[in-house]
Order: structure tokens, then C-alpha cells, then sequence
């Protein structure tokens, strides 16, 4: 039985909301008045919007939690998996949304912060994250391998 969650953060993804949402606008506004083939456009971007609009990251006694925009596209990483974290600063060339860079997969929206997961069979999962230190924190006093100071 999972604990009270004692993190729960929601990072908006500013870029990718003004990116696909004034599109998706537009293209519902031409479609409706001018172009009706417009319509199937302004879907898919607002599909895309509904998605990627954001990242919730939960860490409970049990488990790293993360989901995409309305959590259709999520993962939970049980804590007994991870081997170490730590807070760092992401490569701009990485980029953002799912991707697979060097050492293992990213989760990100936004910015250039994260916290990097090292498994215990040796894989990396990065977390995008404004707040990469209390997210590591978080993680780690899960863990019950260290305290954090109120």
C-alpha cells in the first residue's frame, strides 16, 4: 500500500502550447469559414496539444509516476529500480517530448533541467523538470536513503 504522495508537480509546456494551440486555432477558424479540409489539421494539432501540453511527476513510496498532458501517455518506475538520481542540466540539443538521447530515454516539456535516473541493470531514464532538485530530493527521501531539510 502506497503512502501519501509527498511530491506532485505539474511543469507547463509554454512553448508547445503557443507552438500547436495558435495553429490548431487558426486552422479551426479557416477550416470552419474557408477550408473544410483545414478541419482534419486543427484535430491532429489538438490531439497533439491535449498530449504534450504538460509534465506531472509523482513520487510516492513506490514509484516515480510521470504522464504527458491528460496522462494517456504515462510510465511509473518502481523506486526499487533505481540505483541513483541526480539533478542536471539537459543539453538544449536534446530537445523536448519523448526521446531517446545517449544514455537512455527523456521525458521532457520544458527547459533545460532534469533528473537523471541510473537503474540498477545500468539503463538512464532523464525527467524533464523545473524543479530538478526537489524532484532528486523527492526521490531520494523515498528511497529512505537520505533526509531532506524542511
Amino acid at each position: 500500500m502506497a503512502s501519501a504522495i509527498p511530491y506532485h508537480h505539474v511543469q507547463p509546456g509554454w512553448l508547445i502550447r503557443i507552438a500547436l494551440g495558435i495553429p490548431a486555432a487558426g486552422a479551426l477558424i479557416v477550416g470552419v469559414v474557408v477550408r473544410p479540409e483545414l478541419l482534419a489539421v486543427a484535430a491532429v494539432l489538438a490531439i497533439a496539444l491535449l498530449l504534450f501540453h504538460s509534465l506531472t511527476v509523482e513520487v510516492d513510496s513506490d514509484a516515480i509516476h510521470v504522464a504527458f498532458g491528460i496522462g494517456v501517455i504515462r510510465r511509473s518506475i518502481p523506486l526499487d529500480r533505481v540505483a541513483s538520481c541526480r539533478a542536471a542540466r539537459t543539453p538544449w540539443y536534446f530537445g523536448w517530448g519523448i526521446r531517446y538521447v545517449f544514455k537512455g530515454w527523456l521525458w521532457n516539456v520544458s527547459g533545460f533541467y532534469s533528473v537523471e535516473l541510473t537503474y540498477t541493470d545500468g539503463g538512464h531514464f532523464r525527467i524533464g523538470s523545473d524543479e530538478a532538485d526537489a524532484l532528486a530530493a523527492a526521490i531520494c527521501e523515498a528511497q529512505g536513503l537520505c533526509t531532506v531539510a524542511s
